[in-house]
């Protein structure tokens, strides 16, 4: 195939010459300034860039820095040499976690079990609670009642990890912190709910209760600031909507249904993909904080696990960090599966 100057130059017929096109002349300009206009933009808006600096520096070292360590999951533990000049153990620690058959094992799939019911139920429950509440505020009138129970909801998550379980841990829990029996269990077991002598032996010390415990205290930490995006959703959308719902003589939870929901149905689904991509990703400072030896059968998660295993006295990072990488690379899998189904599904996706 031959290209002559006639597919990219235009023919002058008054002076018999080729000339650039003027379309194809700007897009050369622009290549060939591409770096200074860059440059000028930067310049330009420099406050802003200067802005995405901390969020750079959060994710320089605490995200990338950390995955060099990652090659710990594939070498002879040594605390003494680096993780470069470390053997390859090839995936024995992947072997030992899925295959050992030996209490290391059946810690470990525990654990995954365990993180994947915590998640499951937290995203049955807690999930639709935020939607929830953005359409209660929704239907709020008064600016300042709505902005007094947005405030109220948002609070507990402004709270640290550390206020929040020792709350937690009064309100159920017999212990160091109070006096007697929590007010929740008290209550629970003045009312007949709950046997005396499980409410004072504590019901954060009886597996049964701690996977209760944890997904009503995320639901209440968590629920009022997760609301804010389903919430900037709704007011975004076209009072015209309700206008020609209320026309064709529909209530207020017809106007929920047929024009609310159907407009935040995109946010809901992204939403959705991106809470099912951490639905591995428990955070191990709050199970961390909840849990004891009594409850490990339903409490401990795969990162409690790899921090009892890597900082505990065996300090075996290797097995750590192959639990981690197991967890992400699930986690990766379950978002691009999650992904794939919300395009098909919905046309509604991340990528």
């Amino acid at each position: 195939m031959k290209v002559g100057a006639a597919d990219f130059l235009d023919y002058d017929k008054e002076r018999g010459v080729y000339r650039v096109n003027p379309e194809q002349a700007v897009r050369d300009d622009v290549e060939k300034h591409y770096w200074r206009h860059v440059g000028l933009t930067i310049a330009k808006d420099w406050r802003l860039y200067l802005m995405l600096v901390p969020m750079l520096l959060v994710f320089l070292f605490w995200r990338y820095f950390p995955m060099y360590e990652l090659l710990g999951c594939f070498k002879v533990a040594d605390n003494v040499l680096p993780v470069s000049e470390q053997m390859f153990s090839g995936f024995s620690y992947f072997k030992r976690l899925l295959f050992a058959g030996d209490g290391l094992s059946t810690d470990f799939w525990r654990a995954l079990r365990n993180t994947f019911i915590l998640s499951f139920y937290g995203l049955c429950f807690g999930f639709p609670i935020p939607i929830i509440l953005a359409l209660f505020f929704n239907e709020i009138r008064s600016n300042i009642a709505r902005s007094v129970y947005q405030v109220l909801t948002y609070l507990p998550k402004f709270m640290s990890t550390v206020v929040m379980t020792s709350l937690v841990t009064m309100l159920v829990k017999q212990g160091s912190l109070t006096t007697g029996m929590g007010i929740i269990s008290q209550f629970m077991a003045n009312i007949g709910l709950l046997p005396t002598e499980v409410a004072n032996a504590g019901l954060l010390n009886n597996p049964a209760f701690f996977r209760s415990i944890y997904q009503i205290s995320g639901i209440w930490e968590g629920a009022g600031y997760d609301s804010i995006v389903f919430f900037a959703a709704i007011i975004a959308i076209s009072p015209t909507s309700y206008e020609a719902a209320q026309i064709d003589g529909a209530n207020k939870w017809a106007q929920m249904r047929y024009v609310v929901l159907p407009s935040i149905l995109s946010t809901i689904v992204i939403m959705l993909i991106t809470r099912i991509g951490s639905l591995l990703n428990i955070g191990y400072e709050k199970v961390l904080l909840l849990y004891n030896t009594n409850t490990y059968v339903t409490a401990d998660v795969v990162s409690t696990f790899a921090n009892r295993y890597g900082m505990g006295g065996s300090a075996q990072t290797g097995l750590a960090a192959a639990a981690e990488m197991m967890n992400n690379v699930i986690g990766m899998l379950l978002v691009i599966g999650a992904n794939t189904i919300a395009r098909k599904a919905s046309n509604t996706s991340l990528y």
